[in-house]
């Protein structure tokens, strides 16, 4: 089952919308008429193309004279091996020019920072840094919510050529020793506590065993957020921020140029198989991607104001800072997206004259269903551009954003993963959007569906691929020796293709579906089913909250195949009867085929999802079968997997 095309978009950007965007800029500076024809010279002709970035984007740095080495590699490729460049540095020109972040945390904490201000705490932050040993190479870590000390902290290290890791507060002890115990940072900054949803959350006692048992440490730093001076004794060796900026910052900000492969960051898979995989980046990769997804793709241009719901735990956070390159204003967020009775990110969005607002699509479908009507609600003039990943946007999701909030502004799904910390599909201002769609493949990118031979197909369902290499490529896997892990991630399914592991299709508009994660897709008689087919009508139903669907192996223990079984929490006041599971499997048949309906629809309390918002379908898969759930540290609320152990309705 394929999601019905329709012919019409819901939004077209006028000729001289689109004639004024920096999309439109380089496809003419490039003799495109079409962004078609662009896209086809970025994927045929790379050298040129990302060498036509890093200018028309202002890339700072050493270029050199060669652009690709081994381009026929995948992996072994090699970007600008002559470049000599800093990630930081791109973030922090033009210190003088304005505004460059505002904090809200909830309703209880706002701050702003000029650009000159941000690069003197940066300078003074950088100089603790280096008075503690920090040189290349060496990790920093921030165990950290959305805070400005968090980018300052991340722009000091950076800048001085050490690697960046963070994750956020709400991981428990056992999740953050599993990802920085892999990288042994030399410096961990870490908060007091944080806001939720109107309640403190104390971090102290965390902090203090995390610290215990990280033995590669020679310095804590605590940033004050529920306190403004909090007692810290309990942790080895810690200071005070205050204290760790109070230092004279020398000749001021030095950026330490190095190589376009030099690891910047070191993010982490999910974990929820294992182990996170520590997947490293770099700051030429990652500053000539980012560059070109937020002035290509989303038109952010200076002075615009880009905002982005995450945390410090989703690449969506390295995603967003980034837009500093681009003379952006930064509006960060810390705490519950539903505070101020669901209308906070609105409110903040109306406040501060937001350009481009950032979510998850999980939070799209949550609004709809409490009634918001931001559009009526909230002065949103200001407002060009949406943006959603983190699962698939349902094209209900699609009508809502037009119907209730603008229905002038570009809606852009987008997606890609941690994996590559940007997108290989996205939004483009010069294009129309249609009903659940994602509107192009990304400059760069050649993107590609195949099937199961390996060949492409074209409004099918297949295998999202990248048939040739791109700059933000993973460096490698932290400590894999010989890169077998990071092979085995990406290019054991098709030689010398990275295989991104999403079901997805290419669609008559060039445009792509992603109808789930592949390791998740359901199997009844052999016939792959993407979830989100089945999100997508079960969650149209009032009564229904959210959902999660697996496949259970039937019979049991004989593996001759599977049944679909669907998990629903309902709106508070519901209960599941006979009547409700008629309904439910009636809208799936209705508007799938037979194959989708559930043999078995089961209430549950919650739905249980990683730190960054993704349900976890294999978990509660591997919970159903009495398997172990190798890395529970790894989900935002592990309890909820209780909900699904021993059920008696999936007995028979």
């Amino acid at each position: 089952m394929t999601y019905a095309i329709d012919p019409n978009p819901l939004w077209t950007p006028t000729p001289e919308h689109a004639a004024a965007t920096r999309m439109a800029a380089l496809m003419r500076q490039a003799g495109h008429a079409t962004y078609a024809g662009l896209w086809q010279w970025s994927v045929d002709q790379p050298e040129a193309f990302w060498t036509t970035v890093w200018d028309f984007c202002g890339a700072v740095g050493e270029r050199g004279a060669t652009v690709l080495e081994d381009g026929h590699r995948m992996p072994g490729a090699r970007w600008f091996p002559q470049a000599r460049l800093n990630y930081a540095e791109n973030l922090l020109r033009n210190s003088d020019d304005g505004e460059a972040l505002v904090f809200w945390g909830e309703d209880r904490v706002k701050r702003r920072m000029s650009r000159a201000e941000l690069v003197g705490e940066v300078a003074r932050f950088q100089r603790f840094l280096a008075e503690a040993g920090v040189g290349e190479g060496d990790r920093v870590a921030g165990y950290l919510p959305n805070l400005p000390e968090t980018l300052v902290a991340m722009l000091a290290a950076t800048a001085l050529g050490a690697i960046w890791s963070s994750a956020s507060p709400d991981f428990g002890v056992q999740g953050v020793l599993d990802r920085f115990g892999q990288i042994e940072p030399k410096v961990l900054v870490c908060v007091d506590g944080y806001w939720y949803n109107g309640k403190p959350v104390d971090c102290l006692e965390k902090n203090a065993e995390v610290v215990a048992k990280m033995p590669s440490l020679v310095k804590t730093v605590v940033v004050p957020y529920l306190a403004e001076r909090p007692e810290i004794d309990a942790i080895a060796g810690a200071v005070h921020w205050n204290e760790a900026v109070a230092v004279d910052p020398g000749k001021g900000l030095v950026f330490k140029r190095v190589a376009f492969d030099h690891p910047l960051f070191i993010m982490f898979s999910s974990g929820t198989t294992g182990v996170p995989k520590c997947i490293v980046h770099c700051h030429g990769g990652v500053l000539l991607q980012h560059l070109k997804e937020h002035q290509l793709h989303s038109d952010v241009r200076p002075g615009d104001r880009l905002f982005y719901f995450t945390t410090c735990g989703w690449m969506m956070w390295n995603w967003l800072v980034s837009g500093l390159a681009c003379g952006a204003t930064l509006l960060l967020y810390d705490g519950s997206p539903f505070a101020a009775r669901g209308k906070i990110l609105f409110d903040y969005a109306a406040a501060e004259k937001m350009t481009h607002f950032g979510t998850s699509a999980k939070f799209i479908d949550a609004a709809a269903k409490l009634g918001l009507t931001p559009g009526k609600t909230h002065d949103l003039a200001a407002l060009r551009a949406m943006f959603s990943t983190g699962s698939p946007l349902s094209p209900e999701g699609f009508d809502w954003v037009y119907r209730e909030i603008k229905q002038d502004i570009l809606l852009a799904s987008i997606s890609g993963g941690t994996d590559i910390v940007s997108c290989f599909v996205l939004g483009n201002p010069v294009l129309p959007v249609y009903r659940g769609e994602i509107q192009c493949r990304g400059l760069g990118m050649a993107v590609d569906v195949f099937d199961d031979a390996g060949r492409p197909v074209r409004s099918e369902k297949g295998e999202l691929v990248c048939t040739k290499p791109f700059p933000v490529m993973p460096v490698g896997f932290w400590n894999d020796a010989g890169g077998k892990k990071y092979k085995a991630a990406y290019f054991e399914r098709f030689a010398n293709i990275w295989c991104h592991g999403d079901f997805s299709e290419l669609t008559a508009h060039d445009g792509v579906i992603i109808y789930g994660r592949s390791d998740a897709t359901l199997n009844p008689g052999g016939v792959r089913i993407g979830t989100a087919e089945i999100y997508r009508q079960v969650e149209q139903l009032p009564e229904i909250l959210e959902s999660l669907v697996i496949g259970q192996d039937w019979p049991p223990g004989k593996n001759d195949d599977v049944r679909v079984v669907l998990f629903v929490k309902l709106q508070e006041g519901h209960t599941l009867d006979a009547g409700l599971i008629e309904r439910v499997k009636k809208q799936i048949k209705d508007n799938t085929t037979p194959r989708h309906v559930p043999a078995k629809v089961v209430q549950v309390q919650d739905i249980p999802r990683t730190k960054s918002g993704k349900i976890v379908e294999l978990a509660v898969r591997n919970v159903v079968h009495n398997q172990p759930v190798k890395n529970v540290e790894a989900l935002a609320n592990p309890e909820a997997l209780d909900f699904y152990r021993n059920r008696a309705e999936l007995a028979d």
